[in-house]
């Protein structure tokens, strides 16, 4: 299976220079490699799943994380998310945390980001796909280069909120004009940072705050299971 085969025709349709060009064909075969002999994460099939979820045209708000949770049944295409079912990770046990302080939002029961994704956020990571137990194990492979064409087409766009936590995500800021869009940046949410200045950023807030202002919908960040 051809990984880029899968790319939602929306996105590919704004993508052409990067499928076009040699850095892709370098990605896809090392991708398939990877996937026939090692165990990767997320299923081939869930690769894209951000981008299913969201259209070029209909994405409001982006949060960029990093790679792929590397555990067993963990990853499934999008950022931070995991299935119900699946045990919260760190990271996003933290992200509900700040959710509960900034909005007094009861902290949810499961894991599942995709009522998020439904609504327009686009839950991306920066490197898609990574080696069981190997985190950053896909990085610099190409992946950095597609996630930053994606952020290029975007900033075409007006009035997206670009949620940027941790300094790989941050880099992607030069790609976003600020006068059309609204960049918020803090370190990872993470255990081993978020102390460092995630708790308090009230980014939940700010970004329905500048949506509203901008006569778009807000997110109902409250339509998690709880």
């Amino acid at each position: 299976m051809k990984i880029f085969n899968q790319l939602p025709k929306s996105w590919s349709n704004e993508l052409q220079d990067f499928l076009k060009s040699k850095r892709r064909d370098e990605l896809e075969l090392f991708l398939s490699k990877e996937y026939k002999n090692k165990t990767i994460y997320p299923l081939q099939t869930d690769v894209f799943k951000a981008l299913e979820y969201c259209s070029p045209n209909n994405v409001k708000v982006v949060i960029l994380g990093q790679d792929p949770y590397h555990g067993e049944g963990q990853a499934h295409g999008l950022s931070f998310s995991v299935q119900e079912g699946v045990k919260i990770p760190p990271s996003l046990k933290n992200i509900y945390k700040e959710l509960e302080s900034d909005l007094a939002l009861q902290i949810p029961k499961d894991g599942d980001l995709s009522s998020w994704a439904s609504q327009g956020v686009l839950l991306l990571n920066n490197v898609l796909t990574v080696e069981k137990s190997k985190a950053g194990s896909h990085q610099k492979k190409g992946w950095e280069e597609f996630t930053t064409e994606i952020i290029k087409k975007l900033n075409l766009k007006k009035n997206i909120v670009f949620l940027l936590w941790g300094s790989p995500a941050q880099k992607k800021a030069s790609q976003v004009c600020e006068e059309k869009h609204f960049v918020l940046k803090s370190v990872h949410p993470s255990p081993l940072s978020s102390y460092r200045g995630f708790f308090g950023c009230q980014h939940f807030s700010k970004t329905n705050e500048y949506l509203i202002q901008h006569d778009i919908e807000p997110i109902n960040w409250n339509s998690i299971n709880r």
